[in-house]
């Protein structure tokens, strides 16, 4: 029997509706507004979660790799880019109330030891595991050490170093999601497979976590067994940002929701039945077709 993990209100198990996040990480381009605008959209297409990204800067980043000269959005420097893109703990404490009101959870991928205390003082609901932190076993012990359910991405890594970061985490209160860290994702790169191949090592639920463009490969994910969709989300594409070209927009947001909704009553149960809305046709086209003895 597979694992269940719960997550606030709701349920990630192979019996459960598809528990859908949408990544909002740092589209927002430090604008409150602009995460509200995300959340709202979240929302309003019947996404479960939405999640950012949190780092210690100073802590994530060596001072010669901030001082980079590196013209952007913010100013000149890497470090201008860097301390832009975070938000404040201002801006976290209006994010959590404004999530409240919308009856959405939200949560975080942590990028250093510093940012899990720091997103821990709003208590969230679970901690996601960026795939760049996977073979960090100082990091992951300190994940594990909250004990809250742990989403794990898997993009860059190899089996050997799944298994690894699994010895650590346990397969309790587990999601591993298959993930490719290019942005956008090639389809001949997206390895869907790799969920089944999941399914058969592991007894926890499987997700997918996604950067390419277009829906397709995400609601295959759910046929294939996944429990868990993870997509980028945007306002616009075209925003200023690394992530935005890998992102869903609120059409696109809509319509993969509602169609990963679908998976399930499309496939059915597998077992051939006749429909009580098939009878009035079959009385009307079929002939018995036997033959006289």
């Amino acid at each position: 029997m597979r694992k269940k993990v719960i997550i606030g209100n709701k349920t990630i198990s192979d019996d459960s509706p598809c528990f859908i996040i949408a990544e909002i990480g740092i589209n927002h381009n430090g604008s409150i507004d602009l995460a509200k605008r995300m959340i709202d959209e979240a929302v309003m297409a019947g996404c479960d979660a939405v999640k950012f990204q949190k780092r210690t800067v100073t802590k994530v980043y060596t001072p010669e790799e901030l001082d980079t000269y590196r013209p952007n959005y913010y100013g000149n420097t890497n470090r201008d880019l860097k301390l832009g893109l975070e938000l404040s703990y201002e801006d976290y404490c209006e994010i959590d109330k404004y999530c409240k009101t919308k009856k959405i959870m939200w949560f975080a991928s942590c990028w250093d030891i510093d940012s899990v205390d720091f997103i821990e003082q709003f208590d969230v609901p679970c901690h996601k595991i960026a795939s760049a932190l996977l073979t960090d076993d100082e990091f992951l012990y300190k994940i594990k050490s909250t004990g809250k359910p742990v989403l794990l991405s898997t993009g860059m890594s190899t089996m050997e170093e799944i298994r690894h970061a699994v010895s650590i985490l346990g397969e309790d209160n587990l999601v591993i999601y298959q993930c490719t860290s290019t942005y956008p994702t090639e389809h001949k790169e997206i390895n869907l497979r790799v969920i089944e191949e999941f399914r058969k090592e592991f007894s926890c639920p499987i997700g997918y976590s996604g950067h390419e463009k277009g829906l397709l490969p995400s609601i295959l994910a759910v046929e294939l067994g996944a429990s868990s969709v993870e997509r980028h989300i945007t306002i616009d594409r075209t925003l200023w940002g690394s992530d935005q070209a890998a992102s869903l927009e609120p059409e696109g947001l809509r319509r993969m929701v509602r169609d990963i909704r679908e998976v399930k009553n499309i496939l059915g149960n597998g077992k051939k039945i006749v429909y009580d809305s098939e009878i009035s046709v079959k009385n009307k086209l079929r002939k018995s077709g036997k033959v006289p003895v």
